[in-house]
């Protein structure tokens, strides 16, 4: 086979795998986040969404990290440091910006409150933006190849 045709495949393996871990996290963020925000029509956070989303994204990206980490890149042995944990914590910061934007534009733009509206915002399309940053800066930065060290991905993104 080729190289050309090599990357592809390995993209295609894993992106499946990643798709699997994220659909996991979607279905995380989503319970979560409709929990405290809508449970019983008016829930504990329905006036704060943007809080309850922050915190739904942050309960699925516990979830989606050890799903990343076990088998999406399994083969990517390096030792899990601190460091490379914060890096995926910060990656996690940005892709939740990018999901409170699609959010609150439903929300504070186009005045849209209803469980469908904030699902279809900030769950569905807010993940999708944020799943395909997620997909390219966790290989590039968090999981990196054995021949880069977590210190170097640091020095990449500071």
């Amino acid at each position: 086979m080729s190289n050309a045709s090599n990357w592809f495949l390995g993209h295609l393996r894993r992106g499946g795998s990643f798709l699997v871990v994220g659909g996991i996290g979607f279905v995380v963020d989503a319970a979560v986040y409709n929990a405290l925000v809508f449970w019983g029509g008016h829930g504990p956070l329905f006036t704060l969404p943007l809080v309850g989303k922050v915190i739904a994204i942050a309960v699925a990206s516990v979830v989606t990290y050890f799903g990343s980490r076990l088998w999406t890149y399994r083969d990517r042995a390096d030792a899990q440091t601190f460091r490379s944990f914060a890096v995926f914590a910060l990656l996690n910061v940005v892709a939740i910006l990018l999901q409170l934007g699609c959010l609150g534009f439903s929300r504070y733009v186009l005045h849209l409150d209803s469980p469908l509206a904030d699902n279809v915002s900030g769950t569905l399309i807010g993940q999708g933006v944020a799943t395909v940053f997620r997909y390219f800066a966790y290989g590039k930065f968090v999981f990196k190849d054995s021949k880069d060290g977590a210190a170097e991905a640091v020095a990449e993104i500071v």
